[in-house]
């Protein structure tokens, strides 16, 4: 029996390396298409030095914004995962530095922007894509770069795409960071109505190689308890702070387990995102 083709955009990041270790060790086929390739692994884990399984994956280089870079990755894959996306808009290193105003900065992030739907494209028609990271949106990182691989997954009639949303915003970030998430996921579903659309929401994201996302996890998981016990009055003002916290790990063999079961379609929250991850636990103990 042939092995499973999995393809994951950003598979160099923090969850999607995580995703690409998870279905490697059920012995699929994985490329990872980012723009940088290979992870920088002291990024990403607690080593520097490239674990065991990474070298079972492809890691390939590709602009997210351009189709024609990519597109002949996708052939013959059975799922296709989209985990980019940015948390900040706004120019922070810019800001450090002093080439940025704070001010001008939280300008740009809170401001209210309007741009069209890449569908709207001809076709091979690649978008700008930005030239440095200050020039990264929501609209553009959340939205349109995961409407483009969607739209070329289903011209290779990929049986699954799984998008990494989130459980909800937060107080601290621009409205815009969850609606722009909430596009892509209405957006996928509407025009690719062939291709099961599975839209996984992970709440904050913990794991001991990232010492800062620690007491992070424990702040959340305090928030998630009272609005738990408060019977989730304060859910509109917490967001993600008022969800359960998941290790980073947990969250990636949901996503691999979920795109494998046919059953599992549109918005995934975190508690079936447990149950998934449980299942696939069960699965190696067999």
């Amino acid at each position: 029996m042939a092995s499973k083709k999995l393809v994951v955009c950003g598979g160099n990041g923090f969850l999607g390396s995580r995703i690409c270790k998870a279905a490697v060790s059920r012995g699929w086929n994985v490329t990872s298409i980012s723009r940088s390739g290979e992870p920088k692994w002291q990024s990403v884990t607690s080593s520097p030095t490239p674990p065991e399984w990474s070298h079972k994956v492809s890691w390939e280089r590709a602009d997210i914004f351009k189709p024609s870079q990519y597109a002949a990755l996708l052939k013959g894959s059975d799922y296709v995962v989209h985990s980019m996306g940015i948390l900040l808009e706004a120019d922070y290193k810019g800001v450090i530095s002093g080439r940025e105003s704070p001010i001008s900065g939280l300008q740009k992030a809170f401001s209210s922007r309007s741009t069209p739907n890449p569908l709207d494209r001809k076709p091979g028609d690649d978008m700008k894509a930005p030239e440095s990271a200050a020039q990264l949106t929501y609209e553009m990182m959340n939205r349109d770069s995961a409407i483009l691989v969607a739209r070329e997954a289903a011209k290779e009639d990929v049986k699954a795409f799984g998008y990494v949303s989130a459980a909800a915003g937060a107080p601290v970030l621009p409205s815009r960071y969850i609606t722009t998430k909430r596009e892509a996921e209405d957006i996928i579903a509407r025009e690719f109505p062939k291709m099961r659309g599975v839209f996984f929401r992970p709440p904050f994201l913990y794991d001991s190689s990232r010492p800062f996302t620690m007491p992070l996890a424990a702040l959340t998981a305090a928030g998630a308890l009272f609005n738990t016990v408060t019977g989730g009055v304060m859910s509109g003002l917490l967001g993600a702070g008022g969800v359960k916290p998941l290790k980073a790990d947990l969250v990636a063999e949901a996503i691999v387990e979920g795109l494998d079961d046919e059953t599992v379609k549109g918005p995934v929250e975190v508690p079936q995102m447990e149950e998934l991850a449980s299942r696939a636990w069960r699965k190696t103990m067999l």
